[in-house]
């Protein structure tokens, strides 16, 4: 399968997997639980462009992702969002959400810098997200 990463999206995170549609990566901002899905298809910049089995698949990988991200602490609520406004290449966010978080009620897009985890820290979250992903 031809699959380029996005250079944005592969300088975001780090790769947490693959699942079988779509490469998972963690977002390095430690001020949430954020994944990124990007399917494995080329070309693609929009939701309906996906075959109709991908888009089933993509579901499936977007509930596994949300009931990960819903395993860490704190998070009450995750947010599902597919903008591409300034990366063109098909990716999904998966962001934990919780009352008080730096956003919190409004989008995560925009407010304040990155806060980037420890290099230890970015590999222990990575995994802890990929065991739950694959529980």
């Amino acid at each position: 399968m031809d699959f380029d990463l996005h250079p944005r999206l592969a300088a975001t995170g780090i790769a947490v997997c693959d699942l079988a549609l779509s490469r998972v990566i963690l977002k390095d901002d430690r001020r949430w639980p954020w994944l990124i899905l990007v399917p494995r298809r080329t070309g693609l910049s929009e939701l309906h462009q996906l075959a109709q089995s991908d888009a089933t698949v993509l579901m499936d990988e977007m509930q596994r992702a949300s009931a990960a991200v819903a395993t860490r602490a704190s998070v009450v609520k995750v947010n599902l969002g597919a903008l591409g406004n300034e990366v063109p290449q098909l990716h999904v966010h998966v962001v934990g959400r919780w009352p008080g978080d730096p956003a919190w009620p409004g989008p995560v897009w925009g407010v304040g810098g990155k806060e980037a985890y420890a290099p230890s820290a970015l590999k222990d979250m990575a995994d802890t997200l990929r065991a739950a992903i694959h529980a």
